[in-house]
């Protein structure tokens, strides 16, 4: 597509981020809605948004730098690029690792309940997902997919490709679809520029799709949760293990990432196009391991056990 939203020549406003921010706004409603419902502060959820958008960011950025070094730090790569943010490319877990550290210093100094208020900005996060995963497409190279020969490949039409008439060109301007470079028909990881084979358009996985519906999914898994228990931490563990989970089998085998153990790999045009295992894959293993863990360590109940011991006694 066209990742330039909005250019005012001196400041040019990118879909990249405008669609994260829309997506973390919609889901702070949400999150400030649950916060009183739980008997949490919203004005202090409002008071650590600011740090935990610019840690996050940070994380992410750092993590998905350090997962995807080819584009930085490989031939022809260009280690500047690294600090921009605003192209695209946050990784999820780092946001996480970035998230856990405002909020604890946070909470720490403020004296409330980390875990409480991690439950709560869950949905943020979520819907956060689903609009950079939106930002992506837009960007055209973002977290693309492999080569594929199943019917759910998606050919990127051709540069100024007309699309929604009147109100593709008011939105996405007379570039529409140049930010998609193509691919390598050689194989994955290939930049272009070392291409031998044929530069193509497709049909690749739209994997920035697949992305969206890990970030839907997360929010009806959300719902169940919230319903489940009131423990605090209950519903962040069970967001971060399901993230990992459908990350790892719907999005991650078949995105154009490096392979770091090439266990299975079947990519090309009249192949499959999928491949195992990205760093990310690699990454979110321990993560799974250690989300598993505090659930199973968690008992869903205790809170509502505790109301019903507290009414007895009310009761004597």
């Amino acid at each position: 597509m066209d990742p330039i939203m909005l250019d005012l020549v001196i400041l040019q406003i990118r879909w990249y981020g405008f669609l994260i921010a829309l997506g973390v706004l919609v889901g702070l409603r949400w999150a400030l809605r649950l916060a009183k419902q739980r008997g949490l502060d919203p004005d202090k959820l409002l008071d650590m948004v600011f740090y935990l958008v610019i840690a996050g960011v940070l994380g992410a950025r750092l993590v998905y730098v350090l997962t995807s070094p080819g584009a930085f730090f490989g031939p022809g790569g260009d280690p500047i690029s690294a600090l921009y943010i605003w192209q695209g490319g946050l990784s999820f877990h780092g946001a996480v690792l970035g998230v856990l550290l405002a909020v604890w210093l946070y909470a720490r100094r403020q004296r409330l309940n980390m875990w409480a208020y991690l439950d709560v900005m869950t949905p943020a996060a979520a819907f956060g997902i689903m609009g950079g995963r939106l930002g992506n497409f837009m960007n055209g190279t973002d977290t693309g997919g492999r080569l594929t020969g199943w019917p759910v490949g998606f050919t990127w039409p051709e540069p100024g490709t007309p699309t929604l008439g009147v109100l593709g060109r008011w939105l996405f301007g007379d570039n529409l679809w140049a930010a998609f470079p193509g691919v390598c028909s050689d194989g994955a990881g290939i930049p272009l520029w070392q291409c031998a084979g044929e530069i193509v358009r497709g049909p690749v996985h739209l994997t920035q799709f697949y992305g969206f519906l890990v970030g839907l999914l997360l929010l009806f898994v959300l719902i169940w949760a919230f319903r489940r228990s009131r423990t605090p931490g209950y519903v962040f563990a069970q967001f971060v293990l399901w993230y990992s989970l459908l990350r790892f089998v719907i999005e991650e085998p078949f995105r154009d990432n490096p392979l770091f153990w090439q266990i299975y790999l079947a990519e090309g045009v009249n192949q499959p196009g999928i491949g195992l295992f990205t760093l990310t894959q690699l990454a979110s293993i321990p993560i799974i391991l250690i989300a598993g863990y505090l659930l199973l360590t968690m008992d869903p109940d205790k809170p509502a056990k505790k109301e019903r011991l507290s009414a007895r006694a009310r009761g004597r």
